[in-house]
């Protein structure tokens, strides 16, 4: 199954290794940091440009992407719960 990110980007379920609130785990600069390799390396897709709110990182493949969301982890928590994890 699939999870919309906001716009026109969805993910597979099975592929999101987690949902992140960005301003509560911002405050850590292991995150700040993780995010700014990330974006460093080309690993950041923004889903849209609206103000942020949420970041979501997958596994595709091997390879790690980061997605920023302008809808909330609980929002996004909400969809990936309502729909069944078999794919």
């Amino acid at each position: 199954m699939y999870l919309h990110l906001g716009a026109d980007v969805v993910i597979l379920k099975r592929d999101i290794v987690g949902i992140f609130d960005l301003d509560t785990t911002t405050i850590s600069k292991h995150t700040k940091n993780y995010l700014a390799l990330a974006e460093k390396n080309g690993k950041v897709v923004n889903v849209s440009y609206e103000l942020p709110k949420s970041f979501v990182v997958i596994c595709e493949n091997g390879i790690t992407k980061v997605y920023i969301s302008q809808l909330s982890s609980q929002t996004l928590l909400k969809r990936f719960d309502s729909v069944s994890l078999n794919v």
